[in-house]
């Protein structure tokens, strides 16, 4: 096989989580333009924009409006797939989001629907996914979003801090037990992207000064940047990467 080939996603069926903004839909989109049909799911029904730029692409675009707080209703993703398409080949679990504030007044309420987004159905839809290919005997792919406070503690962001360690916790615990099944389960690590979750801090203009003063590449990160290794973990050009993590952050890892 010619290795352009093996990026290529015609056929496959992925699923993208929090696609309709931002790095989901960025991701959402990439899948397409090598070939995938996609289902996004999001908690608004506002994915109009990215269901318009996959459709431009001749791909298939099947919207699923879930509130992933909801144990019930995030079971229910792939099953609902499956439901349209027939199978699913790809899974991108990228929907979070953050509830900021000092540890000492974190509240419970706080914690536990960060967690719910962030981590547990993350879990869920992935162990949901797994059954279906195994059923299957199928290939596929997993690919979670995590952080760049995978790696650090950050500061007013108990929750999400956890709920992304937790995240290369169940990428790797994963990736062990379903690759004797030929399924692949690796990490995106953006570093400091511009997306709705950091308007704050860019809004800041100490914080925002201090961030990129970090980045060796001297700027915040684009959605676009995570087309690229999107499509790899996606594609059979990746099949002997599992567990990995990669981060794409400008270097910040590195400084």
């Amino acid at each position: 096989m010619n290795v352009m080939d093996s990026f290529s996603l015609t056929g496959k069926i992925a699923v993208v989580t929090g696609a309709s903004r931002g790095l989901g839909q960025a991701m959402a989109i990439a899948l397409a333009e090598a070939g995938a049909d996609i289902v996004g799911v999001s908690g608004s029904s506002d994915q109009i924009e990215t269901k318009k730029s996959v459709e431009k692409l001749n791909r298939q675009y099947f919207e699923l409006m879930v509130d992933l707080r909801d144990t019930s209703q995030a079971y229910s993703v792939i099953d609902k797939s499956i439901e349209r398409f027939g199978k699913v080949d790809i899974l991108v679990n990228n929907a979070g989001i953050i509830r900021r504030s000092p540890v000492t007044q974190y509240s419970e309420k706080d914690w536990d629907e960060v967690m719910a987004v962030n981590l547990k159905s993350v879990f869920l839809i992935s162990q949901r996914f797994a059954q279906h290919l195994i059923e299957r005997k199928a290939r596929g792919k997993i690919i979670n979003v995590a952080s760049m406070l995978s790696f650090q503690g950050g500061i007013l962001t108990t929750a999400y801090t956890v709920s992304k360690h937790g995240i290369l916790g169940l990428t790797r615990i994963f990736a062990n037990e379903l690759a004797p099944h030929g399924i692949n389960v690796n990490a995106i690590a953006p570093g400091y992207m511009e997306t709705k979750n950091t308007e704050a801090l860019r809004m800041d203009q100490n914080r925002n000064r201090e961030i990129i003063s970090r980045i060796p590449m001297g700027r915040w990160g684009q959605p676009q940047d995570l087309k690229g290794v999107a499509v790899f973990l996606a594609s059979s050009a990746s099949d002997y990467v599992t567990g990995a993590v990669i981060p794409v952050d400008g270097g910040w890892l590195c400084r």
